[in-house]
């Protein structure tokens, strides 16, 4: 049985789409504040700035580096943090695009930048997973792929070549995730998650088991096996990466495949309890109401309604 991709599985379930929608030449002095409500994502693909986030920390970018907003408040991108910031109503144009003082001398600064959409319904099972900002330096071992996309995000938003937005769009679909790839390789003492537990080499092996097969009655002793461990520590290290058991996370995530399924279609209820290993429909919307506080009949009724 091949195993799963418990990111790509994620992805797909959040309905997840990354958007270009902006981009930044800049010269001279200057500094803008952002809003970051959402999930925004800037690359920087000239020059340099510095990035001040909402506590006053700065952080100098360079050609080739990313950074991933989420829900982490206001932001600033400037020349120098001591100047004062403008909006960006100011400086952008209905294009979406601004440009700066572009006949002074010296380099200048080239970024884009786009926002992240998902099914509101799941985001957390992400968002919650991610650090408020995520930050990958270019020069980093693990960027080859996003320097390859940056020049190609370049190319698509200078050319203006035909299919140029959608090429742009999925590219920067590529983006993010290369961008939680690298921060998975570089991530150290985290808060516990599923993404940090997908990131340990036994740990992920059994949630991709999980993932590829939600409706087989997992044993732990199947999952240790497969991870080449005794059970008692499989057991400790997937809880304290994961936060929660081998066990519960099953759970769980067969009761997001459940709520989807109720949310997107009239298959019957029965139909899909045996789809996620439950033997009744009973048994089902007793453990769907265990985690959701709501039967799924009413879940599939309020969500459809509303």
């Amino acid at each position: 049985m091949l195993a799963a991709d418990p990111l790509s599985d994620v992805l797909s379930l959040l309905s997840a789409r990354s958007l270009l929608s902006a981009s930044l030449r800049a010269r001279g002095d200057w500094s803008i504040r952002f809003a970051s409500d959402g999930v925004k994502f800037n690359a920087v693909l000239e020059g340099g700035c510095y990035l001040v986030s909402e506590g006053g920390q700065a952080r100098r970018l360079e050609a080739g580096d990313c950074f991933l907003l989420v829900n982490c408040g206001a932001h600033v991108l400037c020349s120098d943090p001591s100047l004062p910031p403008v909006s960006p109503s100011e400086v952008f144009g209905p294009d979406h695009t601004a440009c700066i003082r572009p006949d002074l001398p010296g380099e200048g600064l080239f970024a884009v930048g786009g926002r992240v959409t998902f099914d509101d319904v799941d985001a957390g099972l992400l968002l919650d997973a991610l650090p408020p900002i995520l930050f990958v330096s270019g020069r980093s071992r693990q960027a080859a792929a996003i320097r390859w996309l940056l020049a190609r995000l370049g190319e698509e938003w200078d050319e203006k070549r035909p299919g140029g937005s959608v090429a742009a769009d999925h590219l920067a679909q590529l983006l993010f995730v290369e961008l939680i790839r690298v921060w998975l390789d570089q991530a150290e003492a985290a808060t516990p998650g599923w993404l940090q537990a997908l990131g340990d080499r036994r740990i992920g092996a059994a949630i991709r088991l999980l993932h590829g097969d939600p409706a087989r009655n997992w044993r732990l002793q199947d999952l240790a096996e497969a991870a080449g461990m005794s059970r008692s520590n499989f057991a400790l290290r997937f809880r304290k990466l994961a936060g929660m058991s081998p066990l519960d996370y099953l759970l769980r995530w067969r009761m997001r495949l459940g709520a989807k399924a109720l949310r997107s279609g009239a298959q019957p209820i029965a139909a899909i309890s045996y789809s996620l290993g439950y033997r009744s429909e009973s048994a089902f919307s007793n453990a769907f109401k265990r985690i959701n506080g709501i039967a799924p009949q009413q879940y599939r009724r309020d969500r459809q309604n509303g």
